[in-house]
């Protein structure tokens, strides 16, 4: 395994393990969220190079496309919880109340 491999399956692991026991706040969730789709954008940038394919690859553009719309509604969202809860503190929401 080369430390290129090393160093994205690090920071994808890491960014997961962040969203599975930093689960205060909702910013902090939404942060690691995008650090693990950076982590994918990355290597899905890399992954042609690696392999010597000289044709363009459109799945990377793709997926930027779906993370940005996955930041701005995770942002939205924020926004819309702050006003309606007073906080983003993620045990202060019940997902069975209306």
């Amino acid at each position: 395994m080369s430390i290129l491999h090393l160093s994205f399956y690090s920071t994808f692991t890491l960014a997961g393990l962040g969203l599975a026991f930093h689960r205060t706040h909702l910013i902090s969730a939404l942060l690691c969220l995008e650090g693990m789709m950076l982590s994918m954008y990355v290597a899905l940038t890399m992954w042609p190079i690696q392999t010597q394919t000289s044709s363009p690859m459109v799945l990377p553009i793709l997926m930027l496309t779906f993370s940005a719309c996955e930041a701005g509604t995770g942002l939205a969202l924020l926004v819309a919880s702050t006003r309606t809860h007073g906080s983003d503190h993620l045990h202060n929401f019940n997902l069975l109340q209306c």
